[in-house]
């Protein structure tokens, strides 16, 4: 079984088994050392995972690392593990921070069980860097992801090889985070770096404004040009997906269920794993309606996917850039929508009939002209 395979095994059991891991002990029993043993590691050798590894700094005695991979006899890797439900991000590094300085391991991992943030020594030798240079997440597994994970396995594990390209992993996830906040909402700098090139004139307060809209604007369509050349690309058609701006809170009225995600104005970014679920969902119905009529509204919470480009007519939501969980909303003949969790978007055929009713709905009901 490869890697990928046991990881999303082990992903479908954990979803099952979170309601009954109440404790941090239970959280590494039950999916720490899972994962450790998925990557290749005997949890049961303490030659190769060591729990309670001491770790003394100083004058301070008793440290102990929750576990740490051996490679030779020595540590290469340190794991400090919350619980399952604790925020990584609000979770402080402090501790392992302080055991990768009197150890030689050159890997640190942060981890709640589902999420699993990867550190080591980029910036200064010997000394933890305050940022992951990569995060793996148990319930949302990509396989990109799993491409850099294979890097850590008993089998092909090299420190030499993992440092080179961690480098590269973690500018690029820095870069990739400040585009998506350039894209939402653009600096000053940002706005003012195109408005110089493309605008001679005087930058007062309006011009400003007017360029932060305008750069969002054209920020926006540029996304979609690239997305839709690839897809006609693909699939030889002139299928055209539009990443729009969320409504305002007046627009978004006129849909059957609203969130306050909803309401807040800003662009977003149509994934890949989106559109192969619209797809899928065109594909479903495609037998029961002209698939043309089936359109893809994408935003910052969701992916709607509509009937004639109608807001009155919601086929079903797509709920997947969550990093823990993946939904798919589904609406009855009264437009009650019922949200349902799924383990990846293959799942979305176990409701075909379901969507098929719901198209059906609408095209008997006296809204369909």
């Amino acid at each position: 079984m490869d890697l990928i395979d046991r990881l999303r095994d082990l992903a479908t059991r954990v979803t099952k088994q979170l309601e009954y891991i109440q404790t941090e002990e239970a959280t590494k029993n039950a999916l720490v050392m899972p994962f450790l043993a998925s990557l290749g590691y005997d949890v049961f050798n303490p030659l190769e995972v060591t729990p309670e590894l001491n770790a003394d700094i100083g004058l301070k005695k008793g440290e102990k690392v929750d576990y740490a991979i051996l490679r030779d006899g020595k540590p290469v890797m340190l794991l400090e593990c919350k619980h399952h439900n604790a925020d990584l991000g609000k979770a402080h590094a402090s501790q392992l921070y302080r055991y990768f300085s009197v150890t030689e391991a050159r890997f640190g991992i942060l981890t709640n069980g589902l999420s699993y943030w990867f550190y080591t020594d980029l910036e200064a030798p010997n000394k933890m860097d305050t940022k992951p240079f990569f995060e793996f997440n148990l319930l949302d597994i990509r396989e990109q992801d799993v491409d850099e994970l294979k890097k850590f396995t008993k089998a092909t594990f090299d420190v030499a090889g993992i440092v080179t390209t961690a480098s590269e992993l973690k500018y690029t996830r820095e870069i990739k985070r400040i585009m998506g906040e350039q894209l939402t909402n653009p600096s000053e700098e940002f706005i003012k770096f195109f408005a110089t090139q493309v605008y001679s004139g005087r930058m007062t307060a309006n011009m400003r404004e007017q360029f932060g809209q305008t750069t969002r604007r054209a920020l926006r369509n540029f996304i979609n040009d690239q997305v839709n050349d690839r897809l006609k690309t693909a699939l030889g058609t002139d299928t055209r997906i539009t990443i729009e701006e969320t409504p305002t809170a007046q627009a978004a009225t006129d849909e059957p269920v609203t969130t306050a995600a909803d309401k807040e104005a800003t662009g977003v970014l149509t994934t890949m794993e989106e559109l192969e679920a619209f797809y899928i969902v065109r594909s479903i119905l495609r037998e029961t309606i002209d698939a043309k009529r089936i359109v893809m509204r994408d935003k910052q919470s969701y992916c709607g996917i509509l009937l004639d480009d109608n807001n009155r007519k919601p086929i079903c939501r797509l709920w997947l850039n969550s990093t823990t969980t993946k939904s798919i909303s589904l609406f009855d003949n009264q437009r009650k929508e019922e949200k349902v969790q799924i383990k990846d978007i293959d799942d979305i055929y176990k409701f075909a009939e379901r969507l098929k009713a719901t198209i059906a709905a609408y095209t008997n009901s006296k809204t369909e002209a």
